[in-house]
């Protein structure tokens, strides 16, 4: 079952919820068991997470490297069988102060009612 958009949204709300507290169970709560996320900083690093512990172990370098991190201009886009987000995010590097923005889009799909993929594409935005 391929969910509507607004059980879309919902699901989308409750997944940030969720990495922001960085709580698997409601994680798992929205996404398939084998739900795969894949990622690319924008700068040099590309990963495939899959699984509760890579999972939670990104969300917590996320936390612990950036001293701040900020999205702005969101946006979803519902098409039949995917949706995409759009955004900016304001990022501050803890270690260094270094100044981070970014423009991205993210793909998701969906398997049961619920999240099955997630790829994140980044990029910096010119100074």
């Amino acid at each position: 079952m391929t969910p509507t958009a607004a059980e879309r949204d919902a699901i989308f709300q409750a997944f940030a919820r969720a990495l922001f507290r960085n709580d698997m169970d409601a994680l798992y709560a929205v996404v398939t068991p084998d739900f795969v996320w894949r990622y690319h900083d924008g700068i040099s690093v590309e990963r495939v997470l899959t699984g509760r512990n890579p999972i939670g172990t990104h969300i917590e370098e996320r936390k612990s490297f950036f001293a701040s991190s900020r999205f702005h201009d969101v946006a979803y886009y519902h098409l039949p069988e995917m949706s995409f987000m759009t955004f900016r995010v304001s990022e501050v590097v803890a270690a260094t102060g270094e100044r981070r923005e970014q423009q991205g889009i993210e793909r998701y799909t969906f398997r049961d009612g619920k999240l099955a993929t997630k790829d994140v594409y980044r990029k910096p935005i010119a100074a």
